[in-house]
């Protein structure tokens, strides 16, 4: 990790100078390891701070169910932009800013039915700080680009090319996926889904370089 990472918690924190609440969002290309730097940064946050002074909303919970997939013909590159329910992240992140004194449900992402699932998540009033991580947090269209003016600061990972690809290629496998098909999904829609993340780099405020993870 080329950012420490306590320069990275020093960071985070510091976003607190800025009055009300503060969101930070992790973005990168599918494979990076944004749930991994997400999940230790909370863990650090959590210990730094009182833990209901940290909120967690990740962009998964807002893929849209296989059966809206099947309806709109894209379950065939599930993970795409045009995949998730981006009006009601959108939706949520608004909250967040103009409903400070209510608790927030949001949806989770079940990984092993790899479903959406309603309001598995609250973010209560006391969270001054929310880290929100996905791919698409600085999409310049398709209804992603209202998404950057609602985050404080916005974070790149990244991650050697060919690491990034083993790890979506085991994952794919892990839920059950042959490892032909594996790859296959990784060269037809993750990596098409990367390049778009990748034109995104350089809008971020942050580029945090992970040599593992």
């Amino acid at each position: 990790m080329t950012n420490t990472l306590s320069a990275l918690v020093d960071r985070a924190t510091s976003l607190l100078d800025k009055p009300g609440r503060v969101t930070l969002g992790v973005t990168g290309a599918p494979g990076a390891g944004k749930s991994a730097l997400t999940d230790t940064l909370l863990t650090h946050l959590c210990a730094a701070m009182d833990t209901d002074a940290v909120g967690h909303l990740p962009m998964d919970g807002f893929h849209l169910a296989d059966v809206q997939l099947d309806r709109l013909g894209r379950r065939d590159r599930k993970g795409a932009p045009d995949t998730f329910d981006v009006d009601g992240y959108v939706a949520a992140l608004r909250r967040l800013h103009d409903e400070p004194d209510r608790t927030l449900f949001a949806p989770g992402f079940e990984r092993d039915l790899e479903q959406p699932v309603a309001a598995a998540i609250a973010i209560p009033p006391s969270a001054r700080l929310v880290v929100t991580e996905g791919n698409y947090l600085l999409l310049p269209d398709g209804g992603w680009e209202r998404v950057r003016p609602l985050l404080t600061e916005v974070w790149h990972v990244e991650v050697d090319d060919d690491v990034r690809r083993e790890r979506l290629v085991r994952r794919h496998e892990q839920f059950g996926k042959s490892p032909a098909a594996a790859r296959d999904w990784v060269d037809q829609v993750d990596e098409p889904n990367a390049a778009l993340v990748r034109g995104t780099r350089d809008a971020a405020d942050l580029v945090v370089t992970l040599d593992s993870l």
